[in-house]
């Protein structure tokens, strides 16, 4: 019997996916990435209205953006220390409470402080969540247990990212930021019912790997035909070395850089326009992209996941670029529909042409290297596009965003050119 026989024979078992520590990690999860969501677009709305401007509206998303990266790589280190209870307790409190003390006081440092602290919450709880998920799942269906708990953190930002402009709008700022405390306290319960012991080294070098549920043994033959070729570059970022991955690290940065453009300015590009327009753009948006992200996927174990390259990034840049006309109602749902598309399908195609293109021992590396594209862009994109507008506008530095998406449809095609050369 094969592996990946083996590991089905598994998956078909009595054992559950759903038990009690699972749902609980769950709850907490949900409430953890609800609190996230509900304010990622609400603070630069808070910061610029309340006198920061483009530049104070940028900054928050990428002080947020900065302490997460800082904060991810010592999580297995707590989690060995302390524990899943303690750790995922912590990440909870730092993403919801501090976000209470704008209800009280109201002043630009003081909101770059709670960006900061909520950054910090946001990469203990990803990183402590994925470990535990993986921990928990029964033999044999850990790949399936990441997907559920995959599935359940997307809910969050289907709901989360409009609701909180439309409730700020509704109720006021001051009573996003107590709801989005009351969150995660309710979540907190959950937190005592989950595994109080330490995470084992099995676990955390697996998830450290990229390998949750024996996805190596599905990639391993690839990864020496599509330029693994052995080699290992060493250091902690050892990866990015390999020129085979400077392509997809620098698209994926390109659109990150979009989104966090996106996610930070559109409610404010968007004020004085039709009522409510800025949420259902927003949740068109978030509600496409995960779609996309299966369905890229889906195509890519079919046909070759760089082949959705050049497509995904045209549809980026053509979102982006149909921002241009805010005042259309029907070209902002359109450019939403076209933009979550390609993201969701970027975000797939890069990590899935990473992980073939080195060999198993290199996708530790490779993890690490992605999320840091993914995160930086995130953060570059909401300072860069806050510091351009002041002088631009919002129609001319969508336009400038969707010139530099455009320019990266060259590393895009010679990827396509460099995978065909290599499978030849």
């Amino acid at each position: 019997m094969n592996a990946r026989a083996a590991r089905t024979a598994a998956a078909t078992g009595t054992s559950r996916l759903l038990t009690r520590p699972m749902l609980l990690l769950l709850v907490a999860s949900i409430g953890g990435m609800g609190s996230f969501y509900l304010l990622l677009s609400v603070l630069p709305l808070y910061a610029a209205t309340a006198g920061g401007g483009g530049v104070g509206a940028g900054l928050t998303t990428g002080a947020m953006m900065l302490a997460t990266v800082l904060a991810e790589p010592a999580v297995p280190w707590f989690l060995a220390r302390f524990g899943h209870r303690a750790v995922v307790g912590a990440g909870l409190l730092l993403l919801g409470l501090p976000s209470a003390v704008l209800s009280l006081w109201s002043s630009f440092p003081l909101t770059l402080g709670v960006c900061l602290a909520r950054g910090v919450g946001l990469g203990i709880v990803v990183v402590a969540g994925t470990a535990l998920a993986a921990e928990l799942a029964p033999p044999g269906r850990r790949s399936e247990n990441l997907g559920l708990y995959g599935v359940s953190l997307g809910v969050p930002s289907v709901l989360g990212l409009p609701a909180g402009v439309w409730l700020s709008d509704r109720l006021g700022f001051e009573q996003v930021f107590l709801l989005t405390a009351a969150l995660t306290l309710l979540a907190l319960p959950a937190v005592a019912g989950l595994p109080a012991r330490r995470a084992t080294r099995a676990t955390q070098a697996e998830r450290l790997s990229g390998d949750p549920g024996g996805r190596n043994e599905e990639l391993g033959g690839r990864n020496e035909v599509l330029g693994g070729r052995g080699e290992d570059p060493g250091g902690p970022l050892g990866a990015a070395v390999n020129r085979s991955l400077v392509r997809p690290t620098l698209i994926l940065g390109a659109a990150t850089f979009a989104s966090g453009v996106l996610v930070t300015f559109l409610p404010l590009a968007l004020l004085g326009g039709p009522s409510h327009l800025a949420v259902v753009a927003l949740l068109v948006q978030a509600s496409v992209a995960p779609l996309a992200r299966w369905g890229a996927g889906w195509w890519g174990d079919r046909h070759g996941s760089s082949s959705l390259l050049l497509p995904a990034v045209l549809a980026v840049a053509l979102g982006t670029a149909g921002l241009v006309r805010l005042e259309s109602p029907v070209m902002v749902i359109v450019s939403m529909v076209l933009f979550g598309a390609g993201f969701g399908a970027v975000q797939n195609v890069t990590l899935a042409t990473m992980f073939e293109r080195v060999p198993r021992s290199g996708f530790g590396r490779v993890s690490v290297v992605w999320n840091l594209a993914f995160d930086a862009g995130m953060g570059l994109g909401a300072v860069g596009f806050g510091l351009l507008i002041d002088r631009t506008g919002y129609p001319w530095g969508f336009a400038v965003t969707a010139v530099l998406l455009l320019a990266v449809l060259g590393p895009a095609w010679h990827d396509r050119r460099y995978v065909r050369a290599e499978t030849a």
